[in-house]
Order: structure tokens, then C-alpha cells, then sequence
């Protein structure tokens, strides 16, 4: 199996895959040869080199907005897989940007910025449009057959839920918000578990290829949510439905806003898939649930 690997960026996910990666090398593979691609910025770059973890790391240092295709070919081609942990920050049409050089780099593998919902069952045309790029993505991975390619489907990324910015958990507020149904479910995976089962999946024999592959550290309904979080903070949160009229009057009378895009989104089928359906079940792997999850990174402050 080839053995250098790239990640895109150095992010909340792009951290924790290097760790995971580094992990893995510590236990498994001594000879990998690891990389990442960072902006050119002197905080991006520090982040990096002075991690102590990151032994060997090799920095590519590129403007992925502003750099040209073939600059990022060049540094593409040195890599057997790639890995994009860049998000959706980097702005629209970057997602396709990245896969076309990639696939133009002819890199053996790649596992593109998908780490979210079930783009394909969402459809296109939906209240978030960036989803679509995700689907054009799709669309060019599948009609190629030279780079072969890993689309891993975690759902909403665990934090993601607990930003008071998105308005469905309120910590400050003692508020739950259900989106559409109070029996709607979503499910949410940790960056740990997404660096962790990514690596996982890459490794797996018999070689996984050419899939989509599902992922979750919990899938629950908003009721569920709802009950955790009252038993976790021994106290009663005021329970908010959000039907999907109100979320389609809340986006039309504030188009720009991108919170009001995800929490209608969110009411779609394809934003959760049964435990008994992923990856990390099917192979006994475990996971953090969204009990544990608030216990480490949230309950301790709280109290």
C-alpha cells in the first residue's frame, strides 16, 4: 500500500486527522510520509511545525483560493492520498477546484471534503447551497476511474449542535429548539471519531474503495437531545419546536444568513443513518456518544 498522505488544512478536523494519522504510523506504520497543506500565513504554519506530535511533518505552504491549479497539482502529485479537511470556509467553487486538481494530479486516493449528510439522498436545490458543490464533487469523482475515492458521511460534527449561533441548543439560554419534528433525528460524530474512523477506513483490508461510508458517534432525535441534556445538567431546558413553516419564513425574511440555510436543511431526510448501519459498528469500533461528548467538553465547565 502506498504511503505518503496529505491533508488539506489544519483545522478543527485537519488537526484531528494528523493526530490520528500519527497514531496509527506510531502503532502500525513507521515508514508513512506525512503532510499538510496550510495557507501561507506565519500562525497557520506555527501551528503545525511546533506541535511536537507532528515528527517529520512535511508543510505545503499554498493560497488554496488564489493559487493556481497547477501549483496545486505540483504539490498534489507527491502524494498517494489525499485527504481535504479544508471545509467550506474556503469559499464557493473551492471543493471543485481542489478535486479537479487532484484528479488532473492523478492521485492514487482520495477522500474529499464530505464529512457532513447524505448529499446524495438531500438532492440538489436544497435550502443550503453549497450542498450542491458537494454533489458536483460526487459528480466528478464518479465519472472518472483513475483516482479512486473515499466519501466518508459523518452527519453533523458533534460541536456543531452546541453553537449558540446555531440556535437549536442554547446553553446559555437553558433552550432546546427541535427542527421540523421532535421525533426527527440527527446524526453527530466527533472530529476525533471522523480523524479516527477516516484513518480506520483507509487502512481497512480488504481496501475500501470507490464508496460512500457511513460514520456516526450517535444518532438521536431532538426529544433525545432534549432528555440528555436535562439529565446531564439536573435541570429542565425550555423545549422550542421550529416547524418547517417557521424555518422557511425565518430563511425568507433573512436570505443571508447561513444559520437560517442549516437549520432548514437539517429538517431533510439524509442528515441521520441508524448506528447498526456504520462503519464503526460493523466493526466494533468505538465511538463517543453525545452523553460522553458533553461530559468532556462541556459539563465540567458548566458546574
Amino acid at each position: 500500500m502506498e504511503k505518503s498522505f496529505l491533508i488539506i488544512g489544519a483545522g478543527e478536523v485537519g488537526l484531528a486527522m494528523l493526530n490520528s494519522l500519527y497514531d496509527y504510523q506510531a502503532n502500525h506504520e513507521p515508514q508513512l510520509q506525512i503532510g499538510v497543506l496550510v495557507q501561507p500565513l506565519a500562525d497557520s504554519i506555527a501551528k503545525v511545525k511546533n506541535n511536537s506530535r507532528f515528527v517529520n511533518i512535511r508543510v505545503e505552504s499554498l493560497d488554496l483560493v488564489n493559487e493556481s491549479i497547477q501549483n496545486l497539482i505540483a504539490v498534489f502529485k507527491k502524494y498517494d492520498t489525499v485527504i481535504c479537511c479544508s471545509g467550506f470556509s474556503t469559499g464557493n467553487g473551492m471543493q471543485v477546484k481542489i478535486t479537479r486538481a487532484v484528479l488532473d494530479a492523478g492521485v492514487r486516493r482520495y477522500v474529499p471534503w464530505q464529512f457532513g449528510v447524505d448529499y446524495d439522498k438531500i438532492g440538489r436545490n436544497s435550502a443550503q447551497p453549497s450542498f450542491d458543490e458537494q454533489l458536483d464533487v460526487r459528480a466528478l469523482l464518479r465519472a472518472q476511474h483513475n483516482t479512486r475515492w473515499i466519501i466518508v458521511s459523518t452527519g453533523m460534527i458533534t460541536s456543531f449542535l452546541f453553537r449558540e449561533d446555531f440556535g437549536v441548543v442554547s446553553l446559555a439560554e437553558k433552550k432546546v429548539s427541535a427542527l421540523g419534528d421532535w421525533q426527527h433525528s440527527l446524526t453527530l460524530t466527533s472530529c476525533e471519531d471522523i480523524g479516527n474512523l477516516t484513518i480506520e477506513i483507509l487502512f481497512h483490508q480488504p481496501e475500501i474503495l470507490d464508496q460512500v461510508v457511513f460514520i456516526a458517534g450517535d444518532t438521536l432525535t431532538f426529544e433525545e437531545i432534549a432528555n440528555q441534556l436535562k439529565g446531564l445538567f439536573s435541570t429542565e431546558f425550555d423545549r422550542k419546536l421550529r416547524d418547517i413553516p417557521q424555518l422557511e419564513k425565518e430563511l425568507k425574511d433573512n436570505p443571508e444568513d447561513v444559520f437560517s440555510r442549516y437549520r432548514l436543511v437539517f429538517t431533510n431526510p439524509g442528515v441521520s443513518w441508524p448506528m447498526l448501519e456504520t462503519f464503526n459498528h460493523q466493526n466494533n469500533i468505538p465511538t463517543v456518544n453525545v452523553a460522553t461528548w458533553i461530559r468532556k467538553n462541556l459539563l465540567n465547565s458548566m458546574l
